[in-house]
């Protein structure tokens, strides 16, 4: 059954503020394998300019893609989590994360399509800092693939 278009626009109220810390940057930036030293060592992330450690650019999925399970299970979006996929991921920063930041984020459904029987759904994440500071823009894109013919 494809989604309802009429969702198109909705936006769900912001997440709970998420408190970056150092070491789940230091733990993330090991597990991805990127050893640059503004994500572990605050001095080097100094010298850089920044006041603390960074997070690589793919942290925040964790925090963003957590927020988009309100419109996932949203029940009268209807969707059906069991068929989903993940199809895409995109970021736009207007700063990088770093460590102290209590980010907050809003998901907005920016589109829904359906092709060949799946649906698609796009969802755009506004990810802000306790000041209200855009930090970055996640959009994030999943396929509902379409039931199975018996």
């Amino acid at each position: 059954m494809a989604l309802d278009q009429s969702f198109v626009g909705r936006s769900y109220p912001p997440t709970a503020p998420y408190e970056v810390g150092r070491e789940k940057i230091r733990e993330f930036a090991e597990a991805v394998g990127d050893a640059n030293p503004a994500y572990t060592d605050p001095e080097a992330a100094k010298a850089l300019g920044h006041p603390d450690v960074i997070a690589p650019p793919t942290f925040v999925f964790a925090i963003t893609f957590k927020a988009a399970g309100v419109v996932v299970q949203d029940p009268q979006l209807g969707l059906d989590y069991s068929r989903v996929v993940h199809g895409d991921q995109k970021f736009a920063y207007a700063r990088p994360v770093r460590a102290g930041d209590r980010l907050t984020v809003t998901s907005t459904i920016e589109a829904i399509k359906s092709l060949a029987g799946n649906d698609i759904l796009d969802i755009r994440g506004e990810v802000h800092d306790e000041a209200g500071e855009h930090v970055v823009t996640a959009w994030t894109k999943l396929v509902a693939r379409a039931a199975e013919e018996a």
